[in-house]
């Protein structure tokens, strides 16, 4: 089954600043600030969240089809996507934006100051719809060119194709009525607690109204694990401890990427869930979004020892 993985693709280029924010930022004079902050050095990771959600699915046997732009600095991303067998026939090439930088500061007490330039993330991605079916596909919609999203929504729903639809940061600029279809065309609607509740609070519809639009919601917990809910219940998937948790950046995207597999494997939401879960616990464990290593063999025996589920990953 093809995999569609809609998003953004961006540069994270993650300073270290080997200090406190408190000590050079004065309360009283936030209205009038004027500083800089002299780093470590800057490290810079591939990321996106169509490029974290098409790796997890990489590191599991899948090549899903990325949609998205780039801008005209789009070649060491390419031959990034190339070692990790991901074809770029729908990634649009932007030739007069970079492509979407997020510039991370962050401070001896895990503060974070961060400055974001959409570059390319602008510019609606080019996508050939012919071939694509309910049979033969299931589609993510994560966060990225809000023309993208929108009509990306429509035309699955058209073609009957199975979406998961993950508004997560761009909830902020959706309107209510925007919103709420995008929901009602989805089979899934996934967010995190603190999304989940600005979703309820924009559209003005409860959590428990929300199983009218759509028939599956998971709300991700953070150390919590998840809950699913559908009409008939609810489920909690628990989260796995690891002491060497390092960096939650991208945690939620390596989710989607295990959820995506086990659901295109035929495999209930809760089972996606539970690889979800794993990919998850490998990410924190590594700095950057697209560094840690999982495979097939990892999740097979992870659901076992883990969740109690005995499967096989394909």
């Amino acid at each position: 089954m093809e995999i569609l993985v809609s998003g953004s693709l961006a540069y994270d280029r993650i300073m270290d600043f080997p200090g406190l924010f408190s000590e050079h930022i004065m309360p009283d004079k936030i209205d009038n600030i004027n500083v800089s902050f002299t780093v470590n050095g800057l490290v810079e990771n591939f990321g996106g969240t169509a490029g974290n959600i098409a790796f997890a699915l990489s590191q599991l046997g899948e090549s899903p089809r990325i949609i998205s732009s780039i801008g005209h600095d789009y070649h060491r991303y390419f031959r990034w996507l190339d070692e990790h067998s991901l074809v770029q026939d729908n990634i649009r090439v932007i030739q007069e934006e970079p492509t979407a930088s997020a510039y991370i500061t962050t401070d001896q007490h895990d503060n974070q100051i961060t400055g974001f330039n959409p570059g390319a993330m602008k510019y609606s991605a080019e996508v050939d719809f012919s071939g694509l079916g309910p049979d033969r596909c299931i589609a993510i919609i994560a966060p990225g060119n809000l023309d993208d999203m929108a009509n990306l929504s429509k035309e699955y729903k058209l073609r009957d194709i199975f979406t998961i639809f993950d508004p997560g940061q761009s909830l902020p600029v959706w309107d209510a009525e925007k919103l709420s279809e995008c929901i009602q065309r989805s089979q899934i609607l996934i967010s995190n607690d603190y999304e989940h509740s600005l979703i309820c609070e924009k559209t003005g519809i409860s959590s428990d109204d929300l199983l009218k639009l759509v028939d599956t919601v998971i709300v991700t917990q953070g150390a919590n694990g998840c809950l699913i809910s559908t009409k008939e219940n609810c489920v909690r998937v628990p989260a796995i401890y690891t002491n060497n948790a390092i960096d939650p950046t991208g945690a939620g995207d390596a989710f989607r990427g295990g959820l995506l597999k086990g659901l295109a494997a035929g495999h209930t939401v809760q089972t996606g869930a539970q690889m979800g879960t794993l990919c998850a616990n490998l990410t924190v464990q590594q700095l950057g979004t697209q560094n840690y290593k999982v495979t097939k063999e990892f999740v097979e025996e992870g659901l076992k020892c883990q969740f109690g589920t005995d499967i096989s990953v394909r």
